[in-house]
C-alpha cells in the first residue's frame, strides 16, 4: 500500500465511531441518489430530444405533402395553358405578323381568355399564369396574355427559351406590381413549324410554397437550398445556419447522384442543441432545411437538474447533522458499556451497567436499529403505495379522456347532421367509419369469423373509394361454411390494402378485387385476387422470401412487412402448416391465398 492511501486510511481510522458511522450512512445514501438522479435526468434530456425530433419529422412530412400539392397545381395549370390551341395560334400569328380584328380579339377573350382567367381565380394557391408572346404584335388581355416587352421586364427573362424554376424574384410586370417574393415555373411554348412562339409563367408566392420560411416560429429557421447552392431565406433569415444547410443539401445531391431517392433526414445536433431536418424536393431541384433550436427546452431540464443537485446537497447537509445527533444518541449506551468495561479493567468490580429487561445494552442497541429499519421500510412502502395510487389515478383520467362511446356518439351526431342536410354520401361514409372504429377497438378475442372480417373490409372499401375518382369494387364468392370459420382479426384487411396500393392504385381506373373461399377437406383457402400491375418473377421471389423470413423486412410500405405479419399471426394461431401464398403475373394480376383450418359447422337451410 502506498504512503498516501495509508495516511488517508489512518485518518479515517482516527475519527470517532459516530463520525465514521455518519459518513458511512451518508455515503450509502449519496451513491444511489446520485446514480438514480443521473439516470432520470439523462432520460428526461433524451426524451425531450426524441419528442422534438419526432415533431420536426412529422412537420416536414406535412410540408412535403403541401409542397407536392402546390407543385402539382403549377404543373397542371401550365399543361392546361400549353394545351389551349386557340391561344397557341394567337402566339403563332404574333410571330409571323398576322393581324386580328377587334371582333376576333373579343371572340378570343370570351372563348378562351375568360376561361383561363377563371381557372386562375379558382385556384387560391396560384399567383398567376401568363402567356408572353415573342413579339409585341398581340392585344394584351390581362391577366393572361402579354406582349414581349412585358417579359423583358422580368428578372427571369434570360430563362424564357430554356425554361425552369426561378425562386425569390419580384414581379415587375407593371410599375406598381406587388413586391411579394415569388417563385415560378417558366415554360417555353414551342411549335414544330415556327419554333419558339411564346413563354408561359406560372407563379406562386414564396410564402405559399414555403410557409415555414415566413412563419415566426420561436427557435426555428428555415431556408431553401437549390442544387446550384443558392440559399434562400424568408422573413426569418439567420446566416448562421448556412453551413448546415449547405452540408445537408450536398448530402441530398450525393444521394440523387447515386440513383437513389432521398427522403427526409432529421437528426439532433448536440453541439448546436438543435434539431435539424432536410427534405429534398426533386420537382423544384432543391432542399428545404429546417433548424429548430431546442436549447430552451433542454435548459429547463438542466435547470431542474441543478435545482435537484442543490436540493440534495442541502438535504444531505441536514441529514448529516441529524444523523450525527442520532448516532450519538444511539451510541450513548455503547459508550456507557465501554466506560463500565474500562472501570472494571481499572479494578472497580462493584460498578454495574444498567439493564433493561432481559437484554443488555448491546441487545437493546440492536433492537433499536431493527425498529429504525422497520420504520424506514414502512415509510418506503407507504410512499410506493402513494405513488401507485397517483399513477393509477392519472391512468384512469387518461382512459376517461379516450372514451370510445363519446367518439361513437359524436359520429352518430355528425351522421344525423349529414342526413338532415341530405348529404347521404357523407352519412354513409361516417357509418362505415363508425363500424371500422368499433371493429378495431373490440379486442375481446384474437380471432373473428371470416364473415366479420369481410364486413370490416366492406366498410374499409367504402371509405377507400372516397379517395379516388374511380371505383374499386369488391367481388365476394365465399361459401357459408367458410364464412363461419375463425381467422386472426385484421388479417385479410392488410392483403386488401396491399392489393389497392401496389396493384390497383397505379391503374387509376375502375377495377375489381375478387375474394373467393374454397373448402378443402380439413382446411379452406381464401383467395384475394386483383387485376392490377402484377409482378415479375424476380419481384415475386423476393416477396416470397420476405414472407417466409429468409430476407429481413424493415419499415416501409412496399417491402412485404404487412404480408409477413399476417403470415406470422396465422402460424402462431393455427400452426406452421397454415399461412399465405402469393402468385402473380406481371401486368395481369396478383393473387394471395390464405390457408386456414376448417372447423365443421352446422349451416341452417331455409
Amino acid at each position: 500500500m502506498s504512503l498516501k492511501p495509508r495516511k488517508s486510511w489512518g485518518f479515517i481510522n482516527s475519527q470517532k465511531l459516530n463520525i465514521r458511522l455518519t459518513g458511512i450512512v451518508l455515503l450509502f445514501v449519496i451513491i444511489p441518489v446520485a446514480i438514480l438522479g443521473g439516470i432520470v435526468f439523462y432520460n428526461m434530456e433524451q426524451s425531450t430530444i426524441r419528442e422534438n425530433v419526432s415533431f420536426t419529422q412529422a412537420t416536414m412530412e406535412r410540408r412535403r405533402d403541401s409542397i407536392t400539392n402546390n407543385v402539382d397545381s403549377i404543373n397542371m395549370s401550365t399543361q392546361f395553358f400549353l394545351s389551349n390551341e386557340k391561344l397557341n395560334s394567337v402566339l403563332i400569328d404574333a410571330r409571323v405578323g398576322n393581324k386580328h380584328s377587334t371582333k376576333e380579339w373579343l371572340d378570343i377573350y370570351k372563348s378562351d381568355v375568360a376561361a383561363l382567367e377563371r381557372l386562375i381565380n379558382t385556384n387560391p394557391v396560384l399567383g398567376g399564369v401568363r402567356y408572353y408572346a415573342v413579339t409585341d404584335n398581340v392585344q394584351e388581355m390581362m391577366p393572361v396574355l402579354y406582349n414581349h416587352d412585358r417579359l423583358l421586364r422580368q428578372e427571369w427573362a434570360v430563362m424564357a427559351e430554356s425554361g425552369g424554376w426561378i425562386f425569390n424574384y419580384t414581379d415587375k410586370l407593371f410599375d406598381n406590381s406587388d413586391t411579394t417574393p415569388m417563385l415560378a415555373l417558366i415554360t417555353p411554348v414551342v411549335n414544330r413549324q415556327y419554333g419558339n412562339i411564346g413563354t408561359i409563367e406560372a407563379n406562386m408566392a414564396m410564402k405559399t410554397m414555403f410557409p415555414s420560411m415566413y412563419e415566426n416560429v420561436p427557435g426555428e429557421t428555415s431556408c431553401f437550398v437549390t442544387d446550384t447552392e443558392n440559399i434562400i431565406f424568408g422573413s426569418n433569415e439567420d446566416t448562421s445556419v448556412t453551413p448546415i444547410a449547405t452540408a445537408i443539401s450536398q448530402q441530398m445531391r450525393d444521394i440523387v447522384q447515386e440513383g437513389e431517392t432521398p427522403g427526409i433526414t432529421t437528426f439532433y445536433d448536440k453541439e448546436k442543441k438543435s434539431v435539424i431536418s432536410g427534405m429534398y424536393i426533386s420537382e423544384l431541384g432543391g432542399t428545404l432545411v429546417s433548424v429548430n433550436d431546442i436549447s430552451e427546452s433542454l435548459s429547463q431540464v438542466y435547470q431542474l437538474r441543478n435545482n435537484y443537485i442543490i436540493g440534495m446537497i442541502l438535504i444531505l447537509l441536514m441529514m448529516a447533522f441529524i444523523i450525527n445527533i442520532l448516532v450519538n444518541h444511539v451510541l450513548k449506551k455503547f459508550y456507557e458499556v465501554l466506560s463500565t468495561i474500562r472501570a472494571v479493567r481499572g479494578g472497580n468490580l462493584d460498578i454495574r451497567t444498567p439493564e433493561d429487561g432481559r437484554n443488555d445494552e448491546m441487545g437493546e442497541l440492536a433492537h433499536q436499529v431493527n425498529r429504525m429499519l422497520d420504520n424506514i421500510q414502512s415509510l418506503m412502502n407507504e410512499n410506493i403505495q402513494r405513488e401507485v395510487l397517483v399513477k393509477d389515478s392519472q391512468l384512469r383520467a387518461l382512459q376517461n379522456q379516450i372514451n370510445a362511446h363519446f367518439i361513437y356518439n359524436v359520429l352518430e351526431s355528425i351522421k344525423m347532421m349529414a342526413e338532415m342536410q341530405e348529404e347521404y354520401d357523407i352519412s354513409d361514409a361516417i357509418t362505415s367509419l363508425g363500424k371500422l372504429l368499433r371493429y378495431s377497438m373490440r379486442w375481446t378475442s384474437k380471432t373473428v369469423l371470416v364473415s366479420e372480417e369481410l364486413e370490416y373490409i366492406k366498410d374499409y372499401m367504402a371509405l377507400i373509394n372516397l379517395r379516388f375518382d374511380y371505383e374499386i369494387y369488391l367481388s365476394l364468392n365465399v361459401p357459408e361454411e367458410v364464412m363461419k370459420q375463425s381467422i386472426p382479426k385484421m388479417s385479410l384487411q392488410p392483403i386488401i390494402e396491399n392489393a389497392i396500393i401496389h396493384g390497383v392504385e397505379e391503374l387509376a381506373d375502375d377495377t375489381t378485387i375478387y375474394v373467393k373461399g374454397i373448402p378443402e377437406g380439413e382446411s379452406c383457402t381464401i383467395e384475394i385476387t386483383d387485376n392490377g400491375r402484377g409482378m415479375n418473377d424476380e419481384e415475386l421471389e423476393v416477396l416470397r422470401k420476405k414472407i417466409s423470413g429468409e430476407i429481413e423486412t424493415k419499415g416501409g410500405s412496399s417491402n412485404g412487412i404487412g404480408l409477413k405479419n399476417v403470415q406470422d399471426r396465422i402460424h402462431m394461431e393455427f400452426g406452421e402448416q397454415y399461412g399465405i401464398e402469393v402468385a402473380a403475373m406481371e401486368g395481369c394480376y396478383t393473387k394471395v391465398c390464405v390457408r386456414i383450418p376448417m372447423k365443421r359447422v352446422s349451416i341452417s337451410k331455409d
